[in-house]
């Protein structure tokens, strides 16, 4: 129940934020991630929860809350870390390589790091757990990978990348650290027997 709450907390923020930006639009997206300004800095950490339109962001609310409940109960021990990780890493990533003629606002860029994180887990852990969990993912979201790749002016494809590859380089860098929801470790020595 706490994992669906944490989850269900996530999207509701991101819609109490977007109500708030119908008010004031242009006031509240200006908050989202201008590369390589300082106004800018300030949307590495805002702009996952900034929206363009009612569009926008009913496309980012079902992959936000499948994928951090996913992360959630196979990922337990890391995900505070790898949500918290994804929007800074990306977020940077794109401050500094993205085109800077408009603000990047919106989830899909930590979409796209939780999807790169379980998907990469499932390879680097080695593990045939962390591989079950990434292969329904995959069917499920795989298709959204040709979001990479530049195909509309309108559509931030950086935040894409930029959270995929921190994704990957987040599953790289904890494949060895166990997580509570999928890797309980108990001492035998103290375990009781029945």
């Amino acid at each position: 129940m706490k994992r669906l709450t944490i989850a269900a907390s996530i999207v509701a923020l991101m819609w109490i934020i977007f109500g708030i930006s119908r008010i004031s639009p242009e006031t509240i997206n200006s908050y989202g991630i201008l590369p390589r300004t300082q106004e800018g800095l300030w949307g590495i950490v805002c702009a996952p929860f900034l929206h363009r339109d009612y569009e926008h962001i009913t496309a980012n609310t079902i992959p936000v809350f499948v994928l951090t409940l996913v992360l959630l109960f196979f990922y337990e021990n890391l995900a505070f870390r790898v949500w918290t990780l994804s929007t800074l890493m990306g977020g940077f990533l794109i401050w500094l390589f993205a085109r800077g003629e408009s603000y990047h606002i919106g989830a899909s860029g930590v979409i796209f790091s939780l999807l790169g994180f379980i998907l990469a887990s499932g390879v680097v852990r080695k593990s045939f757990k962390s591989l079950l969990v990434a292969i329904p993912i995959f069917l499920i979201y795989g298709g959204v990978m040709w979001g990479i790749f530049p195909n509309s002016p309108d559509v931030s494809w950086e935040a894409h990348l930029f959270g995929l590859i921190s994704g990957v380089a987040l599953a790289y860098f904890f494949r060895n650290v166990p997580s509570d929801g999928f890797y309980r470790r108990t001492n035998r020595d103290d375990a009781e027997y029945y």
